[in-house]
C-alpha cells in the first residue's frame, strides 16, 4: 500500500509564499517522477511542475519564474515552493507519483488527496 500525503497547503495574500510538501510511504521499490497538479473550481486538473527520478524539471508557462519544484530523494519527498502568488493560482493542488512498488513489476500512478491554496487580492 502506497500513500501520498500533501501538506503546507492554507490561505495566503496577493504576493505572498507557500510551500507544499507530498511524502510518499508504504511498499516503494522505486520513486521515479514525482509532480505537483493542481484544479481550480470548474477547470480541468493542469500539470504544475515536474522533477524525474534525476532531479531534472519542467513547469507551467504560468508558474515560470514563481513556482519551484524539489525533492529529497532520501525522504521519498517532493515539494512546491510557491512565491508571488496570485489569486488565479488559488485550486487545490495534487501530487501525483510514478512509482514501482516491487522489482518486477510495472510502475503505477499514484495521487494524494490534495491540500487547498487560497490567494486573496
Amino acid at each position: 500500500q502506497v500513500q501520498l500525503v500533501e501538506s503546507g497547503g492554507g490561505l495566503v495574500q496577493a504576493g505572498g509564499s507557500l510551500r507544499l510538501s507530498c511524502a510518499a510511504s508504504g511498499s516503494i521499490f522505486r520513486l521515479n517522477g514525482m509532480g505537483w497538479f493542481r484544479q481550480a473550481p470548474g477547470k480541468q486538473r493542469e500539470l504544475v511542475a515536474y522533477i524525474n527520478s534525476g532531479g531534472s524539471t519542467n513547469c507551467a508557462d504560468s508558474v515560470k519564474g514563481r513556482f519551484t519544484i524539489s525533492r529529497d530523494n532520501g525522504k521519498n519527498t517532493v515539494y512546491l515552493q510557491m512565491n508571488s502568488l496570485k489569486p488565479e493560482d488559488t485550486a487545490i493542488y495534487y501530487c501525483n507519483a510514478d512509482i514501482i512498488i516491487r522489482l518486477g513489476v510495472s510502475s503505477y500512478n499514484y495521487w494524494g488527496q490534495g491540500t487547498q491554496v487560497t490567494v486573496s487580492s
